[in-house]
């Protein structure tokens, strides 16, 4: 599970302004990165100019998954990662990123700001710390404890069920023996010798 690229637009009327961009390419050859991170940035400003104003989207495309939030002050956040990254945290994430943001950057600056001119410092820190899925979100944490406790159930309930199987052949063996042992008696009991 990885992010690639988490980038704050503002959607204008005909194209999306890029406010602020964080990208994490150290997975690609150091000689591919800023193709790559030129293609996010192409992607990103595309997926916010198509997307409706109030509303959320994931788009695949190749082995990633791009999800985008407008808002309906035009604030907008992409965020790509990889497949099996979990949409709801994406979706977490571009919600607090943008939240954030609009707390920080006046609006007034949307429209004509870019990434030199915002003073926002916080989008790498939350690139970087959701990185892992289950350590950044409460959700996704109590999740995997509750897959990993069903796990250790299940494996306890087979190895109960193993036991049992086990303590029935005993019993089984035990009452063979019994019957065994009875006859014995019975023939050793009947001989007067």
């Amino acid at each position: 599970m990885k992010l690639y690229s988490l980038s704050i637009h503002h959607k204008g009327g005909t194209k999306a302004n890029l406010l602020k961009s964080a990208f994490d390419l150290s997975s690609f050859s150091f000689f591919q990165r800023s193709s790559v991170q030129e293609f996010m940035t192409f992607t990103s400003a595309l997926i916010v100019e198509r997307t409706s104003q109030g509303s959320r989207a994931s788009i695949k495309e190749q082995e990633y998954l791009c999800h985008v939030y407008v808002r309906n002050d035009n604030l907008s956040a992409v965020v790509i990662a990889d497949t099996e990254y979990p949409q709801r945290v994406c979706f977490t994430l571009l919600d607090k990123v943008l939240e954030e943001f609009s707390r920080q950057v006046e609006s007034i600056d949307w429209p004509s700001g870019n990434p030199d001119t915002i003073n926002y410092k916080a989008l790498d820190i939350h690139l970087a710390k959701y990185q892992n899925p289950k350590e950044a979100d409460a959700m996704t944490k109590v999740q995997a404890e509750l897959d990993e406790t069903k796990i250790i159930l299940h494996n306890t309930m087979e190895s109960l069920l193993e036991r049992g199987e086990k303590l029935d052949d005993l019993v089984a063996k035990s009452e063979h023996l019994g019957n065994q042992s009875k006859a014995f008696y019975k023939t050793v009991s009947a001989d007067p010798s």
